[in-house]
């Protein structure tokens, strides 16, 4: 677990091996860990560029590990810290994309197409699904009907047949819904990869990265949506979806908690919209739950103040 913080498995284990054994020597480490005596030289420049391993005060000319709750804590600690100015960068690209779509909805042009009504939607989805060629990429945010979710199997069993690469975006509010859940996991079960975050952007549908339906009103998909090929908006859409998805949790995987705070992903969410001034009901529209929700999210917090 420890390669997500940027260890590679030889240092692991050599950092593991000083741990259990301080006394160990270059050479014993090697005969420890199966590695030649370069190679755990090499794992310790790893290890001292990551001030895991400090000269020893001790034993002159040799290594000690620096404990994992200064050393590792630190290392999570900077982690969470770029985690967290990703997540504000991808709340200003997410005003910045709406007010873009927004301003291209007013017109329609040989690079866009406004679409009325769910008919028109549906047909123009099944079009782009039928034409794609080698990737469809979609944040589904709120709700999703059983109706809209029975809808989009069909064209997406049609595409994943064809080896198109599918991934996915849901709200961390959808592992609770029943329906969805089984929808994803048959996503995943075709080969499609699909993630959660608290807050995704808005709905949106990109299909091999050169065509995208996005919604005229993102608070109301259903008034209509709007088709664009315009390669500008294009790479600023697939940008706000690549940052979207770098901050998301795989589905299937626990979504973690604050090691500082003990707060869940949601938590730390809530809190910041409603830092922002939001109320209660405007926050969770935002994370797709109920006030109720919300409600159980503060007693929460509060219980872990």
């Amino acid at each position: 677990m420890l390669e997500v913080l940027g260890l590679t498995a030889g240092a692991i284990a050599v950092y593991q091996a000083m741990l259990d054994h301080p006394a160990y020597g270059v050479d014993d480490i090697a005969a420890h860990c199966g590695l030649s005596p370069a190679g755990v030289h090499d794992h310790l420049d790893e290890l001292g560029r990551l001030a895991l391993v400090r000269a020893s005060a001790e034993r002159p000319g040799q290594m000690r590990a620096v404990s994992p709750d200064i050393g590792l804590a630190d290392m999570l600690s900077a982690q969470e810290a770029e985690l967290a100015s990703r997540q504000a960068q991808l709340a200003a690209s997410r005003a910045a994309v709406t007010r873009l779509v927004a301003d291209r909805a007013k017109d329609r042009t040989t690079h866009g197409e406004r679409l009325l009504g769910m008919d028109a939607i549906h047909g123009r989805l099944e079009r782009m699904g039928h034409s794609a060629t080698t990737e469809v990429l979609s944040s589904q945010p709120g709700n999703q009907s059983p109706e809209d979710l029975a809808a989009s199997r069909l064209a997406d069993a049609e595409a994943l047949g064809r080896g198109i690469t599918m991934r996915t975006l849901y709200q961390d509010a959808t592992r609770n819904q029943p329906h969805v859940g089984t929808y994803a996991h048959w996503l995943l079960g075709q080969g499609s990869e699909v993630r959660t975050a608290p807050t995704i952007p808005q709905r949106l549908v990109v299909v091999d990265r050169a065509q995208a339906l996005v919604p005229i009103d993102p608070a109301d998909n259903r008034k209509g949506a709007l088709y664009v090929t315009e390669p500008g908006i294009l790479a600023a859409l697939l940008d706000f979806f690549e940052q979207a998805w770098s901050t998301a949790v795989p589905l299937g995987a626990a979504c973690p908690e604050d090691s500082r705070t003990g707060l869940t992903p949601t938590e730390r969410e809530l809190l910041r919209l409603l830092g922002t001034g939001l109320t209660d009901d405007v926050a969770g529209q935002r994370l797709g739950i109920s006030t109720r929700t919300v409600g159980r999210h503060m007693s929460s917090i509060s219980w872990n103040a």
